[in-house]
């Protein structure tokens, strides 16, 4: 049924209406615009591998929009061409010439562009270089720092780097394939299981940025991310001399209190805090926890409340992660463990 176009002195205000309409609808498209930049965009490079392939997707963008334009020239050319038809000759040359010979040329020179950025990607670094051992876990990520005169540090969910030099990561998995991705630093790297895969990544910029899993792993896959703080060596230096050191004392009667908790309930079966009694290896090295930017791999902020939260219905947070939920702890008890939790910086 045809639609009706209403009474005439109705039009002008529909017409009205209708770009109205239109002009909110690319206020609200703006917003996307946003997802060009932040801690985790790759069109905000911070460092000279992800440089590349940001320079890459421009340059693809460039070339496949000219491209289309050409296309939608051409289009309207022939819609609109009035006279003699093309004789039989010209014909199979246009068809020759921009059918085979032009996209072969012009993709075989962006072939060769793109491979030409591949050996800089996969570099090693320099002898004597920071490395850093990942694991993914599911759903958070095992970190251990290799520093060329000292020993190993473990931590989880959060990586810092020294700005300005080559740090070589070693990527694997003990269950399922992972991908290791710092969009702002660098592309991905899958994590298998049985393999060691090595990226070399460098800063050259201080902040903070955000790594993700690449690779669906899971029911909690889109909750597996990680920080990446980059900052001067010497700062870098403090904060990993920090890390190597055991767990401080509980400040109050709460958090003693919480320390009490923690070690009555088991959880030292499955985290490790240096300096205790606890010694687990299952899951994620907590000597330092409250000095993390997340908890979760980035699940909830650091805070009291998201302890608690976290303590008290972890699968309900984090589906079919293996830390059983301690709802069963009385209140008291859950809030004297987020203050233990919160105060090991």
């Amino acid at each position: 049924m045809a639609r009706r176009a209403g009474p005439p002195h109705m039009r002008p205000m529909a017409g009205k209406l209708e770009g109205s309409c239109r002009g909110a609808q690319l206020l609200a498209a703006l917003p996307l615009a946003s997802g060009c930049g932040g801690a985790q965009s790759a069109l905000a490079p911070a460092g000279p591998a992800a440089e590349r392939i940001a320079g890459l997707f421009w340059a693809s963008a460039a070339f496949f929009g000219l491209v289309w334009l050409a296309v939608v020239a051409l289009a309207l050319y022939a819609a609109h061409r009035r006279g003699t038809p093309l004789s039989g000759r010209n014909a199979h040359r246009l068809i020759v010439l921009a059918g085979a010979v032009f996209p072969t040329v012009v993709i075989t020179g962006y072939l060769a562009y793109g491979l030409s950025l591949i050996p800089p990607l996969v570099a090693q670094a320099p002898e004597g270089s920071l490395r850093v051992l990942v694991a993914g876990e599911r759903w958070w990520w095992r970190v251990r720092y290799l520093p060329p005169d000292g020993p190993g540090v473990d931590l989880a969910n959060e990586i810092r780097l020294p700005v300005g030099e080559p740090v070589e990561f070693l990527l694997e998995s003990p269950n399922v394939i992972h991908s290791f991705w710092i969009p702002s630093l660098g592309g991905k790297v899958d994590m298998i299981p049985g393999r060691v895969n090595r990226l070399t990544l460098v800063a050259n910029r201080t902040g903070v940025f955000r790594g993700a899993c690449a690779e669906y792993c899971g029911a909690s896959h889109a909750l597996m991310n990680f920080s990446v703080v980059v900052e001067e060596r010497a700062a870098f230096d403090r904060w990993l001399a920090s890390q190597a050191s055991p767990a401080r004392e509980p400040a109050g009667p709460q958090a003693a209190r919480g320390r009490e908790v923690f070690l009555a309930n088991g959880c030292g079966a499955c985290h490790a805090v240096r300096g205790t009694a606890a010694d687990g290896t299952v899951g994620p090295d907590l000597t330092h926890v409250g000095g993390r930017r997340g908890i979760g791999a980035d699940v909830l902020p650091n805070d009291p409340a998201s302890l608690v939260r976290w303590i008290e219905r972890t699968p309900a947070v984090k589906p079919e992660v293996h830390m059983p939920a301690y709802a069963m702890l009385p209140r008291a008890d859950l809030e004297a463990l987020a203050a233990y939790l919160g105060g090991l910086e």
